[in-house]
């Protein structure tokens, strides 16, 4: 990529802007050697890694990168057997920390959304946990070596800190005594050169001996060591040496670890400096609102309300423009600080960030194309040292152009053929667009030339455009409207500001003929512009009402399946809470209808029939589904009588009509007591008149009870294949119900096996209350692998 359109189109700006958004020096040095890419693969590799950490950015929250640093010159020196300091060290234990930790992050963001390029790149960080872990225990969070760094430095400085505490309090007991006291300029003990001190007055010097180590500015303060404490200070001295010989000890280990790890931690250098690159373009995305572009290498570009991105959202004007399908070449005409000129460097720049893998400010499905190399001439570059006029200068730079273009090249020309005589620049200006053209090159030119939009106006694959000017106004709306050839506007601006009708009718007559006819068929075409933009506004606007209208519906009606769903749950719920109720009571009124029973021996009492027929009534749950009351109505017969064999099906539980009261209710015996149920409720078993008896039996006093709606009461419970505990809890239900049934006795099949189920279950009949006595079953009954029992 020439670099010289880097710097026309101003491409450094938006370098610096992504660098702003870079966490570490890595990255900021990777992007300032980011430059775009004619490689079609290549490009659409570096903006899925854009994408991808956009996303992350999205769904995670920025990458942490905390405590990276830059540590190439510390890696290097070690590699080649200098010793690094603490912080150096320091830096290179965060560096590891920090790279697993980016490393864990992407891993864990994987989980949720994929992002196969980032985690490809992060599986090249080195975890180095061991020389991070060994680096850390030698140097604390100060870059400072700590005593646990060896066992010798942990003596050293122990005894250190003891001779430098014995100095000190040396001296502070000779400044605490009042005759030194006087000699003294302050009471205090400081250090000079590493030793300690006290100040002492001038005139009093050699009443204290030792040594004078530094003195005041004035002179009349002597900071003196005394002869009483120069070998306490001597020790202090020695331990400190040693103490920096083991220090350098501990430094050239630690560095020999990061030698020994130097070409992993340069690998993982270049992993963490091209993630900190992706980042900073995922956060410059974010800064500017811009989208993902899709990428051709057929020449084609579709910008839809493209912003140049160096230019304050408040005052850029969108761009919406097409080139590379119908027409190749777009011709843009109009008046000068139009936007013409940024209007080429935004299709122009937008093109290099895609090619760079950056998002671009534009709307989604905005597509731009991958040139082998863009080219540019704009802006005056006339020198007036090199003698070269405005004419020159364009010419030399596009002579260059014309060199080094390929039919897959972008050409921006600014202002062509300016700066020479109007006829001769005009002819230059087609003749060279027209090269161009054949070329198969995509190009955007401006230029003030009317020849140049009549040139455009008859050839394939070339449209002319031009900058929307308001008349009312006197002022550029920097809209670029392609099909539209721009329009001079000198008349009307002249009549505006107030110049003589009679001056500017005498200039319309100097206009050629046929120069009026292209600028009245310019303003048809502007006419019919705006009346089609105005239509397009409407129709715009009702489509976005109907949207908002159908958006609108499919709210309410996903809120009213939202209602139903959440009603028809409460339903269910309310209906098997009643239910669960509802066999709740029914359980406790058997269970006190056995009680009764057992106590009573005689017989039950009336009104303890009534409570428990009163209390089964209640039972009854209110809530019953559509189906259940449809069952019903379509088993319902014509007509019941007493003695009829019927089912009560919200009970679950035969039995017989005793007497029909009404047309909705009759009287049905259950077992030992008797309780009015709807008609409804009620299904036909077996009819009195075809064989069964008329009246129900009177001393039966069992219960016709069951678990399920076609099981009937057996005297066996085959148990075999069940562990003990769901066992002991059937048998316990079977138990129940054959004696209420009154069976004498009753067989439980549990199989031979390991003899587990047999043990457990006569160790549980040994206790049961409806037991009277239990064997095992004889020869013809199944032996050992039946249990008889007798029942009360």
């Amino acid at each position: 990529m020439n670099t010289k359109i880097l710097k026309t189109l101003d491409f450094s700006a938006i370098i610096h802007k992504c660098a702003n958004h870079a966490a570490t020096s890595l990255g900021k040095a990777r992007l300032e050697e980011l430059l775009p890419s004619g490689d079609f693969e290549v490009v659409k590799q570096r903006l899925k890694a854009t994408d991808e950490a956009v996303n992350v950015n999205r769904l995670k929250g920025s990458a942490p990168f905390g405590g990276i640093r830059d540590i190439h010159q510390s890696v290097h020196r070690a590699r080649i057997g200098g010793t690094l300091n603490p912080a150096e060290l320091f830096d290179v234990a965060n560096t590891i920390f920090g790279g697993r930790r980016l490393k864990r992050f992407l891993e864990q963001v994987q989980e949720e959304y994929l992002t196969p390029l980032l985690v490809a790149l992060a599986e090249g960080i080195g975890e180095l946990k061991s020389t991070e872990d060994r680096i850390k225990l030698c140097i604390d969070d100060n870059a400072q070596v700590m005593d646990s760094a060896s066992p010798e430095l942990a003596r050293i400085r122990q005894e250190l800190r003891s001779s430098e505490t014995r100095a000190r309090d040396r001296l502070e007991q000779m400044v605490r005594t009042p005759s030194i006291q006087k000699m003294l300029q302050e009471n205090l003990v400081t250090i000079r050169n590493d030793r300690y001190v006290i100040p002492v007055k001038q005139e009093y010097r050699s009443h204290f001996g030792g040594m004078i180590h530094d003195q005041s500015a004035s002179g009349a303060t002597l900071f003196m060591e005394p002869e009483a404490v120069v070998q306490l200070n001597n020790r202090v001295r020695e331990l400190k040496l040693k103490e920096t010989a083991e220090i350098e000890k501990i430094l050239q280990i630690l560095t020999a670890l990061v030698a020994e790890v130097a070409d992993e931690l340069l690998g993982s250098l270049d992993v963490l400096a091209e993630l900190d690159f992706i980042f900073a373009k995922a956060g410059l995305a974010h800064e500017m609102k811009a989208t993902l572009p899709i990428l051709n290498d057929r020449g084609f570009i579709k910008i839809k309300r493209g912003r140049h991105p160096l230019i304050t959202a408040d005052k850029v004007v969108p761009l919406d423009i097409e080139l590379g399908n119908r027409y190749t070449t777009i011709i843009v005409t109009g008046p000068n600080t139009g936007g013409k000129t940024v209007s080429l460097k935004t299709i122009g720049l937008l093109s290099l960030m895609a090619m760079s893998g950056l998002f671009v400010p534009a709307e989604e499905g905005s597509q731009l194309c991958v040139f082998d190399a863009i080219y540019a001439d704009i802006g005056d570059e006339q020198s007036i040292e090199q003698n070269l006029s405005t004419f020159s200068s364009h010419m030399t730079n596009i002579i260059r152009i014309l060199r080094d273009m390929t039919p897959k090249s972008l050409v921006l020309l600014d202002e062509l053929g300016a700066g020479t005589d109007p006829a001769e620049g005009s002819a230059l200006a087609i003749s060279l667009l027209e090269y161009i053209h054949r070329m198969g090159c995509r190009i955007v030119a401006t230029t003030h030339y009317s020849e140049l939009k009549a040139y455009a106006f008859d050839r394939q694959g070339i449209i002319n455009a031009s900058m929307e000017f308001d008349i009312q106004t006197l002022s550029p709306t920097y809209r670029l409207l392609v099909g539209v050839p721009g329009r001079s506007n000198a008349f009307a601006i002249a009549e505006r500001l107030g110049l003589a009708k009679s001056i500017i009718d005498h200039a319309r007559g100097q206009v050629g003929e046929e120069d009026q006819r292209v600028e009245s068929m310019i303003a048809t075409l502007e006419e019919n512009r705006l009346i089609t933009e105005a239509e397009k506004q409407t129709a715009e606007q009702q489509r976005r009402e109907v949207a908002e209208i159908r958006d609108k519906l499919a709210a309410q009606q996903q809120r009213f399946e939202e209602q139903r769903d959440k009603m028809f749950e409460k339903a269910e719920r309310e209906a098997q809470d009643a239910v669960a109720k509802a066999r709740r009571e029914a359980d406790e009124i058997i269970t006190e209808l056995r009680r009764m029973q057992r106590e009573a021996a005689s017989g039950v009492k009336d009104h303890h029939l009534s409570d428990a027929k009163r209390k089964l009534d209640q039972a009854v749950p209110e809530l019953r589904s559509k189906k259940a009351a449809a069952r019903s109505a379509a088993k319902k017969p014509d007509k019941l009588g007493a003695g009829d064999e019927v089912m009560v099906v919200h009970l679950r539980q035969k039995g017989q009509i005793v007497e029909v009261v009404n047309d909705q209710e009759a009287t049905v015996q259950l077992g030992i007591m008797k309780m009015k149920v709807q008609l409804a409720d009620l299904e036909l078993v077996k009819s009195a008149s075809s064989g069964g008896s008329g009246s129900p039996k009177q001393h039966q006093l069992a219960a016709s009870l069951k678990r399920t709606r076609d099981e009937n009461v057996r005297m066996e419970l085959d148990l075999r294949g069940s562990n003990l505990e769901d066992a002991i809890i059937e048998v316990d239900r079977f138990l129940d119900e054959s004696y209420l049934a009154n069976f004498g006795n009753v067989y439980i099949i549990h199989g031979k096996g390991t003899g587990v189920l047999r043990t457990g279950i006569s160790e549980f009949l040994r206790k049961h209350k409806h037991v009277k006595s239990y064997r095992i079953g004889n020869y013809n009954e199944g032996g050992t692998g039946v249990t008889v029992a007798e029942l009360k």
